[in-house]
């Protein structure tokens, strides 16, 4: 049961109860003194660019909702410590009542870490079919037109734009527009 080895492993909470668990258990690792066994305790998040009526702003998004990670050596003592945590319904991995979790692999670690603090934040937009918008950048820039289609999963919108006296439909990226108000 003893594994001297330092570990990341996640606890399954109560949806929404993430962050309250993660300050709960911090509280705990403190007064029952397990600075030694319990190390990381994080809510994997990312961020994500916002667009609402035209204001962009970066907003933190819970990557896996309900989970908490914990880097940890896995004793009795801080599964203990861990489980009865209020919030927690239990780790992940776990085969039954008293059986010890398995440990995330180093790469799934390397990943999730990766995805918290690399990268562009993705924006999510309120766009609706049929709204009009008006386009900020590229060779377009300043023309008006009417959404035809929006495609979130590759941040794209189909704007149709009147060019020569013709409805013509221009595919554009979330950020090169903004709402009309």
């Amino acid at each position: 049961m003893e594994n001297l080895e330092k570990n990341w492993y996640v606890i399954h909470t109560y949806s929404g109860y993430e962050n309250k668990v993660k300050s709960n258990l911090e509280s705990r690792v403190q007064t029952m003194g397990m600075e030694d066994r319990i190390f990381t305790i994080l809510v994997p998040t990312e961020e994500e660019l916002e667009v609402k009526n035209g204001k962009k702003r970066v907003v933190q998004r819970k990557t896996y909702p309900g989970y908490v990670l914990v880097e940890m050596i896995m004793t009795d003592d801080s599964w203990y410590v861990v489980r009865n945590t209020p919030g927690v319904t239990g780790f992940v991995g776990s085969t039954g009542a008293g059986s010890k979790p398995v440990p995330l692999m180093p790469h799934e670690v390397q990943a999730i870490l990766k995805s918290m603090g690399v990268g562009q934040p993705r924006p999510t937009v309120s766009f609706d079919v049929g709204e009009v918008v008006r386009l900020v950048e590229g060779p377009f820039a300043d023309m008006v037109g009417t959404v035809e289609e929006v495609e979130p999963e590759h941040q794209k919108l189909k704007v149709l734009v009147s060019m020569f006296g013709r409805e013509t439909p221009l595919e554009v990226d979330y950020t090169q527009v903004e709402h009309l108000t």
